[in-house]
């Protein structure tokens, strides 16, 4: 898909888009929000994972998009559900979801050759005051680094605004997992880390598409992997959250593609 319409690329290996790329990105992640959108109502106690992803398996169908995750590295599902203490790549199961159980649902489908990816947070019934309190902080700490992006900044300010606000709050952000660039690939340069200083790693130039989606734990940020070899989990079982969005660089700021259409994007939308 590296062809001559894609753009240049930075010595960092940062590829550059054209505006009408940017139209092709807003359709992906309009379809990726649309979903996440939908399964909300379908999110209850005694639901199953397995049966939350069969439904977003045939919602990306119906959408006549394709899912980037069935078949990714062996991968089976259109989905990853990562629940309560699970930070992210939980693989769908028939377990049921119960009373005040946080989960976040991610979703990646390829439109017209684009990559839309996105993920939320939702509760199966009513949020702990502890829960609610995570999912505020993450996902306010996903728009603190939205906002630290525009030409001239670094990637190490974007890390810097989500790492501060967390740490700040008595929290802690994941590093074993960072965001990353995307367009007509699933996943490309740069790697986008959650913390980091003000002015360091590479300049954000118009252009740039990528996601920011950090991970927050209630305890401390160690994760460690199940043996499914997805599956990561916080070592100290603590509250894991995460909000991601799929953002571009514009002459003057950004966009961001993943936005929910329905104002579904955060778990207390009701």
């Amino acid at each position: 898909m590296d062809d001559k319409h894609d753009g240049p690329v930075t010595r960092e290996g940062i590829r550059l888009h054209s505006a009408a790329d940017f139209a092709g990105m807003h359709v992906a992640g309009r379809v990726a929000a649309t979903i996440l959108d939908e399964i909300a109502d379908h999110i209850v106690p005694g639901q199953s994972t397995g049966e939350l992803d069969r439904l977003i398996t045939d919602m990306v169908a119906a959408a006549g998009a394709t899912s980037a995750t069935i078949g990714y590295r062996g991968y089976q599902h259109a989905s990853c559900i990562s629940v309560n203490h699970v930070v992210c790549h939980g693989i769908p199961s028939e377990k049921t979801l119960k009373p005040g159980d946080i989960l976040n649902i991610d979703v990646t489908v390829i439109v017209d050759g684009w990559f839309g990816d996105s993920s939320r947070m939702y509760v199966a019934g009513e949020l702990s005051r502890k829960a609610e309190r995570l999912i505020q902080v993450t996902h306010d700490a996903l728009m603190l680094g939205i906002e630290a992006v525009r030409p001239g900044n670094t990637f190490g300010d974007i890390g810097h605004a989500i790492q501060s606000f967390v740490e700040n709050q008595r929290m802690s952000v994941v590093r074993d997992f960072c965001g990353h660039g995307l367009g007509r690939v699933f996943h490309a340069p740069p790697n986008v880390l959650h913390y980091g200083r003000p002015g360091q790693g590479p300049v954000l130039e118009e252009g740039m598409f990528f996601t920011i989606e950090p991970m927050v734990n209630l305890g401390r940020p160690e994760t460690k992997i199940l043996a499914d070899d997805w599956t990561a989990v916080t070592r100290d079982k603590s509250l894991s959250a995460q909000f991601e969005h799929s953002i571009g660089v514009t002459a003057s700021g950004f966009e961001i593609f993943t936005l929910s259409p329905a104002g579904r994007f955060h778990p207390t939308w009701r």
